[in-house]
């Protein structure tokens, strides 16, 4: 299978490459290519790997990965979008710029990277979305509605590829990874999961009948 991963660079994305790589071939996608080498070489019982990078937010760096994809392999059989950035603070704190990167990157570059693969896809896609998509949390009001947006857009996916390819919507809590590096948002991000168990998780509860995976 071809496996299409994106923010495969670090954390999560690093950690389901390496979950999902066996006899698979990977295309790790993001917007740094000596993290997506970093992944690669951590990578040891893939088929193949290739890195690509792209700025998912911007339409023609996500038109060109399409074609870079469609010149290595035929079709894709699985969509992760992964990507996502998070940037906190009460509402009447976050600057415009803040709130354009949160809704460009985790609304629009997972519908700009899903509407330009779809055609090639024949299996399957995979939205993480996180527990911020099922209810609000202090002063992450922007964040959550970014991702309350894209379990729509993944429920609606649901009901229109229905018969035609899988739409599974994955829900976890917060994860000892980078993510968090910038923000003081969280204090101690040792108490959560780290990323390798979620990876896990989640590919243990992939299946053909699994619409929505939740981790506590």
């Amino acid at each position: 299978m071809v496996v299409v991963i994106t923010g495969a660079g670090s954390g999560l994305g690093r950690e389901l490459a390496k979950v999902y790589s066996k006899d698979n071939d990977l295309v790790l996608v993001g917007r740094r290519m000596d993290k997506l080498e970093e992944t690669r070489d951590e990578i040891i019982d893939a088929k193949s790997v290739v890195c690509i990078e792209c700025d998912i937010t911007n339409p023609q760096s996500v038109d060109d990965l399409k074609e870079k994809i469609k010149n290595i392999h035929k079709d894709v059989d699985i969509l992760i979008n992964n990507a996502g950035v998070g940037i906190f603070g009460p509402l009447e704190e976050m600057k415009i710029d803040d709130i354009n990167t949160l809704i460009d990157t985790n609304v629009k570059g997972t519908i700009f990277i899903t509407r330009a693969l779809l055609p090639i896809i024949n299996k399957k896609i995979m939205n993480i979305i996180s527990t911020a998509g099922l209810r609000g949390k202090v002063n992450e009001s922007v964040y959550c509605a970014s991702k309350f947006a894209v379990r729509g857009f993944s429920e609606s996916l649901m009901k229109e590829l229905e018969g035609r390819i899988k739409v599974v919507s994955v829900y976890m809590g917060g994860m000892d990874t980078p993510f968090w590096n910038n923000t003081d948002h969280v204090k101690d991000k040792s108490r959560f999961k780290k990323p390798h168990e979620v990876a896990l998780t989640i590919r243990e509860m992939d299946d053909d009948l699994t619409s929505e995976i939740h981790i506590s």
